[in-house]
C-alpha cells in the first residue's frame, strides 16, 4: 500500500512543539556537559563521535551533565530556510503544483518547500516571489535586479528595471529575534502570526482562493487583431468573480495577462478567453492560473513558507549571584531536557538555571592556593574499606568550593576506549565498585579528608548555606551546602532527553558567554 506523510504534519509538529515549550505546565532546559571528551575518544575535538540513542547512553550523558538553562516561550520559534536577496540571482516563484514531476527549475528541489521562492532583504524584510519573469521565451525566469523594500499589502514589482519580478511582502524580522534566532541557514517566522498590528494587516488582507498571478506559458497564434487589450476576462473554476486583462501584441499573440479582480474561493481555474470576447486563436495559448495557499497569501505563513523546523535558544553566561556554569574546564556536549525534576523532589524543575554538579566546601591550611587538575580523581575514605571517588570539574580558590562529577568509570565500568579509571584496579571491570557519595558524616574508619589536590584539604563540616562572606564581600556558591556538601539542583536522571549534540570542546572562562542555538527538524 502506497502512502505519504505530508509536509503539513511536519509543520504541525513544529508548531505544536513551540506551543508546548510556551505552556506554563512544561519546563524545557538546554544542558551543557562532558568536561573530559578527549579521555573518552582521543580524536573528539577533531571528529566528535555521533551520539547514540539508547537508554544506556542517555544515562551516561546524564552522568557528565554540568548545568542547565531554562528555555522560555521567548526562546523558541519556528524557522524557515534563509535566502538573502542577491542581485543577479534567478529565483523560483510560488506555484501550488510543484512536485517531482513538475520540479522548481532553479533550486533543484522536488516540491514547493524545497524551492527558493522567498527571500529576506538587507533590512530583514521577508518577501515571497509570485512571478520571476517567466515567459515562453524565459521558461525558467530571469535574474532579479531590483531588491524588494516596500511594505505594501498588495504584491508589486520592486523597481523599474523590468526584470519581471512580482513580490509579496510578508513580515519583518525584529532586531531581538535576529540575536536569538537568525543563523547562516535559517531565519525565524513570527510567533502567533497575526497577533500584532503589522502582522494582522497582512493576515487580514489575505483572500482565500484569491488569484494573484496568471503565467503565460505559450502565447498562441492568430488571436484576432494585433495590439488589442481585453478587459474583464473571467477566470472560470470553482471560485468566484476573478477577472483579468489580456493584452494581444503586434504578432496577434498573448503578450501579458494581469489580474484585475482576484475573486475568491479558487482551488483551480482557467482563463475563459471566449467569455472575455477574445477572438478564437489559430493555435490556443497556454495560461497557468496560480492558486494561492489555503487562506490566501499571508494568511498562514507557517504553511506558506513551510516552517517544518524549530529553533531553541539559550545563553550560557556567568552570574556572580548564581554561578551554576563552571569555568576553567571544558564542555563538549549540549542537549535539551523536557520536564526534569528538582533534586530530591517529585516537582518539575522551574529554576532559571541550575547546577547538575556535586559540590564540596573545603577548608584547611592554604586552601586558597591549593590546585586541583581538571578531570583528575579525588577521593575520600568514608568508612573502613569504603572509598568515594569523583572527578574534578572546577575548584574556586577564593570560596574553597570544589565541584565534581561521578560517572560509571568510577564504579569500574569499562569506557568506550576500553580503559578503566586509574583509581581502580584492572579487576574493577570484573568485580565492580559501588558509587559512593562524598559525605560530611563518615562512618567508623572514615574521615573528611579530600585527597587529590596539590595538598589535602578537608570538608568544611561547619558550613551550611548558599553564600559565604570573605573579607566583607558576599560570594554566592550557586547551590546550597549542608555541612560542607551540596547536591545538584536538578535530578539528572529525570525528564526526557530529547536532543543530544556532540561538539568540539571549548574551555569556559569567567568573561565568556555562549549562545546555544539548537535546530529541531521535524
Amino acid at each position: 500500500m502506497s502512502a505519504i506523510i505530508t509536509d503539513q504534519i511536519r509543520i504541525l509538529n513544529a508548531k505544536n512543539f513551540v506551543a508546548g515549550v510556551s505552556t506554563s505546565t512544561n519546563s524545557y532546559y538546554a544542558f551543557v556537559g562532558l568536561p573530559n571528551p578527549t579521555s573518552i575518544v582521543s580524536t573528539w575535538d577533531s571528529a566528535p563521535p555521533a551520539p547514540i540513542d539508547s537508554f544506556n547512553n542517555m544515562n551516561d550523558y546524564y552522568d557528565t551533565m554540568l548545568a542547565v538553562k531554562r528555555i522560555t516561550s521567548a526562546d523558541v520559534k519556528q524557522i524557515v530556510p534563509k535566502l538573502n536577496w542577491s542581485s543577479g540571482t534567478t529565483y523560483d516563484y510560488y506555484r501550488h503544483d510543484y512536485s517531482i514531476s513538475n520540479a522548481p527549475p532553479n533550486s533543484g528541489g522536488t516540491s514547493l518547500y524545497t524551492a527558493n521562492y522567498f527571500v529576506v532583504n538587507s533590512d530583514f524584510r521577508v518577501y515571497i516571489c509570485l512571478q520571476n519573469g517567466t515567459t515562453p521565451e524565459t521558461p525558467d525566469g530571469k535574474p532579479s535586479l531590483d531588491e524588494p523594500t516596500f511594505t505594501d499589502l498588495e504584491p508589486r514589482a520592486a523597481g523599474t528595471s523590468g526584470d519581471g519580478y512580482i513580490w509579496k511582502y510578508l513580515y519583518s524580522i525584529k532586531p531581538a529575534d535576529l540575536v536569538k534566532f537568525d543563523s547562516t541557514d535559517f531565519m525565524p517566522v513570527p510567533l502567533n502570526w497575526g497577533d500584532n498590528a503589522a502582522d494582522a494587516s497582512i493576515k487580514n488582507n489575505a483572500v482565500d482562493g484569491g488569484i494573484k498571478i496568471v503565467v503565460v506559458k505559450n502565447r498562441g497564434t492568430g488571436i484576432g487583431t494585433a495590439n488589442q487589450t481585453y478587459t474583464r476576462v473571467p477566470i472560470k473554476g470553482d471560485g468566484f468573480n476573478a477577472e483579468c486583462t489580456v493584452v494581444v501584441n503586434n504578432d496577434a499573440q498573448i503578450e501579458s495577462v494581469t489580474i484585475s479582480n482576484e475573486g475568491y474561493g479558487y482551488t483551480y481555474g482557467n482563463v475563459d478567453l471566449a467569455a472575455g470576447s477574445v477572438p478564437t486563436p489559430t493555435s490556443p495559448p497556454t495560461l497557468d492560473v496560480i492558486i494561492p495557499p489555503p487562506g490566501g497569501h499571508g494568511s498562514d505563513i507557517y504553511r506558506e513558507l513551510g516552517a517544518t523546523n524549530a529553533l531553541l535558544y539559550a545563553r550560557i553566561e556567568n552570574d556572580a549571584e548564581n554561578p551554576d556554569f563552571i569555568t576553567g574546564n571544558q564542555i563538549a556536549r549540549i542537549g535539551i531536557l523536557e520536564n526534569p525534576k528538582a533534586f530530591g523532589s517529585d516537582q518539575v524543575l522551574t529554576l532559571d538555571k541550575a547546577s547538575a554538579a556535586y559540590g564540596l566546601r573545603l577548608t584547611g591550611t592554604g586552601y586558597s592556593s591549593v590546585t586541583f587538575t581538571a578531570d583528575s580523581l579525588i577521593s575520600q575514605t568514608t568508612g573502613t574499606g569504603v572509598t568515594a571517588y569523583g572527578k574534578v570539574i572546577a575548584y574556586d580558590q577564593t570560596t574553597g568550593v570544589l565541584k565534581y562529577w561521578q560517572d560509571r568509570t568510577i564504579a569500574g565500568f569499562v569506557t568506550a576506549t576500553g580503559s578503566v579509571s586509574t583509581a581502580q584496579t584492572a579487576t574493577a571491570a570484573i568485580y565492580g565498585y559501588n558509587t559512593t557519595r562524598f559525605t560530611a558524616d563518615p562512618s567508623s574508619g572514615g574521615n573528611v579528608t579530600i585527597v587529590g589536590g596539590s595538598s589535602n584539604l578537608s570538608i568544611s563540616t561547619t558550613f551550611t548555606g548558599l553564600s559565604t562572606s570573605i573579607n566583607n564581600r558576599t560570594y554566592y556558591l550557586g547551590q546550597t551546602f549542608t555541612k560542607g556538601v551540596s547536591n545538584p539542583e536538578i535530578d539528572k536522571y529525570s525528564g526526557n532527553m530529547i536532543y543530544v549534540d556532540h561538539r568540539p570542546s571549548i574551555t569556559r572562562s569567567s568573561n565568556q558567554k555562549e549562545d546555544i542555538k539548537i535546530i529541531l527538524q521535524f
